[in-house]
C-alpha cells in the first residue's frame, strides 16, 4: 500500500477490523451460526471424552461400576459419530461464509477501484490494486476460515479441558494456570510482530505484481534496447526482498511455538512433582491423575495450533488494513443533479485554471473560448502544453481548480455525471481495447447496437478492410488489448467505437498518430463524415490533420498563445506558422 494511502485514515485496531469485517458475514448468518455450533460441538465432544477417562479408570476398569464397561463402546460410537457431523458443518459452512464474504469483499473493491476519481488512480500503480485484489483478499479467506476454525474450535477445546482439570483436581490445575500470563504476554508480543511483518508481505507482493507487469507490458521495449538483464536484477531484489520478509514470518512462528510448549511443559513438570508429594497423594484418585496428565497433555497441541494460527489471522487483519484504507477513501464525487439527454454542442471555457495535486505550477492558466455548435476546435502545441488537460476537464475527469466549463451555458458540475460523459464519444492517442472479440469491442460504448450498426460503424472506419481477411471476421478475438492488431488497425477500431456511440461531441487526441498515409486518408473521410452536426475537439501535433477546423488554438506551457484559422494564423506568422514551416518546409 502506498504511503498516501496509508495517511488517509488513523489506522484502527485489530479488534475493530475484526468487528468491520465480521460486518460482511451479516447476510450469510445462519450459515455462520451454524459453522459456531459446529466448531463448539466439536469441541464440546473431544472434552466430553476426555472428562470420562476418570471414571473409565476408578470406575470400569477396577470393575467398580460394571455397567460403565457395557455402555462405553457405544458412547465412543456415538462421540464420533457426534463428532464427524460437527467437523463435517464446522468446516463446510465457515468455508461458505468465508468464500462468500471474500467475494462480496473482492466485488466491492473492484467496483470501487473504479469508481475513484482518476487522479487515484494516476498515484496508485496498476500492480498494487491487482495485489490488493488478488493476494490481500485471500489472506482474508484465510483469517475467516482457517484463523476463525482454530481460534474457535481448538479455543473452545482449551476452555473445556481447563474446565475438566479443574473439576477433577483444582489445586493441580491452578499450577497450569499460573503460566497464562506469560504465554499471554509472548502472544502478545507475537502477534504485533506478525502484524508488522504482514504489512511488509503485502507491500513487497504489490512491488512483485508491479514490477511483473510493468516489465510484462514493455516486453519489445525491454527486448529491443537489451534490457532483460536489468529487468532480471530488478525483479531479483524484488522478489529477494518477499522472500526476506516471508522468512520474518517463519523466523518468528518457529520461535514462538516451541517457546510456549517449553513453558508449558515447566508447568506440566511441576504439577508431575506436586502429585508426588504425600499431602497430595491422599486425595488423588489414578483416574483423576491420569485425567489431568491426559488434559494437559493434550493442551500443547491447541496451544500450538492458537499460536501458529495467529499469523494467519493477523496477515487477514494487515490485509483488511490495506483493503478498509482504500474503502475509506471518497469515491468520484457526483455533485451534479441535472439529467442531460443530449446537449445541444456548445462548449465554453471560462477563465480557467487547473492544476494537478503535488504540483506547484498550472496546468492551464486562465484558458478562455467558445465552440459552437457542429465547429471543430484544435488545439496545438508541444507536450505537456496543456492539450489533454482541457479535454480531461470536459469529461470532468479533473475539476477546474478556478473557473467555470459550460456546456450548453450550463456549469458541467450541475449535469450528472453518467449523463454528462455520455455525451462524448473519446479516441486517445492510447487506444484500449479488451480482450473481446472485434465487434464486442466496437460495441463498447452502445452495447444494445445491433449487427447492422456495427457493420455500418466498421465499414466507415474501414475496420472491414482487415476484419474480412480474419478467420471470423468481426468475431474474431483480438488478444488482450488488441494484441492481434496493428497500432492502425487498434485505432480504426477506437474510431469504428466513437462513430457507433453517435455522440454530440467528439475529443480526438492524437486519433491518428498511428496510422499509415493511406489509412489516415481514409480514416480523414470517417471523421469528416462523423464531424457534421457535431462539436468536435481534435488535439493534434500534426497540422495536416486540423487544416479544416474552425478555430485553433495554440497553447504553450498551459496558456493561449495564439488562435484562429488555419490561414489567419499562417498569415500572422507566429508560433502556428513556424510549426507549419517546420512540419511543411518553406
Amino acid at each position: 500500500m502506498s504511503k498516501s494511502s496509508e495517511n488517509m485514515v488513523p489506522e484502527a485496531s485489530t479488534w475493530q477490523n475484526f468487528k468491520r469485517l465480521l460486518g460482511y458475514t451479516k447476510p450469510y448468518k445462519a450459515g455462520f451460526i451454524i459453522a459456531i455450533v459446529g466448531m463448539l460441538g466439536y469441541a464440546a465432544v473431544d472434552t466430553l471424552f476426555f472428562s470420562q477417562l476418570q471414571p473409565l479408570i476408578d470406575d470400569g476398569l477396577t470393575d467398580a461400576n460394571p455397567n460403565f464397561m457395557k455402555w462405553a463402546p457405544f458412547f465412543v460410537i456415538a462421540c464420533f459419530l457426534v463428532r464427524g457431523i460437527c467437523h463435517f458443518l464446522g468446516n463446510y459452512c465457515l468455508a461458505w461464509v468465508g468464500n462468500h464474504v471474500v467475494s462480496d469483499i473482492r466485488q466491492s473493491l473492484f467496483e470501487h477501484i473504479m469508481s475513484m476519481p482518476v487522479a487515484f488512480h494516476d498515484k496508485e500503480s496498476t500492480g498494487t490494486l491487482i495485489s490488493k485484489l488478488t493476494f490481500d483478499t485471500e489472506q482474508i479467506l484465510q483469517a475467516t476460515s482457517k484463523a476463525m476454525l482454530t481460534l474457535v474450535q481448538q479455543g473452545a477445546f482449551v476452555c473445556g479441558l481447563l474446565a475438566v482439570m479443574f473439576y477433577k483436581s483444582w489445586q493441580l490445575s491452578v499450577i497450569f494456570i499460573l503460566i497464562t500470563p506469560i504465554i499471554a504476554v509472548i502472544v502478545t508480543v507475537v502477534s504485533r510482530r506478525f502484524r508488522t511483518v504482514s504489512k511488509s508481505i503485502q507491500n513487497a507482493m504489490g512491488e512483485v505484481t508491479s514490477a511483473a507487469e510493468q516489465t510484462f507490458n514493455g516486453h519489445k521495449v525491454v527486448v529491443t534496447f537489451d534490457g532483460q538483464q536489468r529487468e532480471f536484477e530488478r525483479f531479483s531484489k524484488i522478489n529477494k526482498h518477499n522472500r526476506q520478509q516471508r522468512m520474518k514470518m517463519v523466523a518468528t512462528k518457529s520461535v514462538s511455538v516451541p517457546l510456549i510448549q517449553i513453558i508449558a511443559s515447566f508447568a506440566l513438570a511441576f504439577v508431575l512433582y506436586v502429585a508426588n508429594l504425600e499431602s497430595m497423594k491422599a486425595s488423588l484418585t489414578p483416574g483423576v491423575f491420569i485425567t489431568v496428565i491426559t488434559c494437559m497433555m493434550m493442551l500443547l497441541r491447541p496451544l500450538k495450533l492458537l499460536t501458529t494460527v495467529n499469523s494467519d489471522f493477523q496477515k487477514g487483519m494487515a490485509a483488511c488494513v490495506s483493503i478498509f484504507a482504500v474503502f475509506d477513501q471518497k469515491t468520484e464525487n457526483d455533485t451534479g443533479t441535472k439529467p442531460l439527454l443530449r446537449a445541444q454542442g456548445d462548449i465554453e471555457f471560462s477563465d480557467v485554471s487547473f492544476f494537478y495535486k503535488n504540483k506547484d505550477e498550472l496546468a492551464l492558466k486562465n484558458i478562455s473560448f467558445n465552440v459552437k455548435n457542429g465547429e471543430t476546435l484544435a488545439f496545438v502545441g508541444r507536450s505537456g502544453s496543456g492539450k489533454s488537460t482541457a479535454s480531461s476537464l470536459l469529461l470532468r475527469f479533473y475539476d477546474a481548480s478556478s473557473g467555470k466549463v459550460l456546456i450548453d451555458g450550463e456549469d458541467i458540475t450541475s449535469y450528472q455525471l453518467k449523463d454528462l460523459r455520455k455525451q462524448f464519444a473519446y479516441v486517445s492517442q492510447q487506444v484500449v481495447l479488451f480482450n473481446d472479440t472485434l465487434a464486442n469491442n466496437i460495441a463498447y460504448g452502445k452495447p444494445d447496437a445491433t449487427e447492422e450498426e456495427i457493420l455500418a460503424a466498421a465499414k466507415s472506419a474501414h475496420v472491414l478492410e482487415f476484419a474480412e481477411k480474419m478467420s471470423e471476421g468481426l468475431a474474431t478475438n483480438i488478444g488482450d488489448n488488441g494484441a492481434l492488431l496493428s497500432g492502425g488497425q487498434r485505432q480504426r477500431v477506437a474510431i469504428a467505437r466513437a462513430l457507433l456511440c453517435d455522440a454530440p461531441f467528439l475529443i480526438l487526441d492524437e486519433a491518428t498518430s498511428a496510422l499509415d498515409t493511406e489509412s489516415e486518408r481514409h480514416i480523414q473521410d470517417a471523421l469528416q463524415t462523423l464531424q457534421q452536426n457535431r462539436t468536435c475537439i481534435v488535439i493534434a501535433h500534426r497540422l495536416s490533420t486540423i487544416e479544416s477546423a474552425d478555430n485553433i488554438i495554440v497553447m504553450e506551457d498551459g496558456e493561449i498563445i495564439e488562435q484562429g484559422n488555419h490561414q489567419a494564423l499562417l498569415d500572422k506568422d507566429g508560433s502556428y506558422a513556424q510549426l507549419h514551416r517546420f512540419q511543411f518546409g518553406p
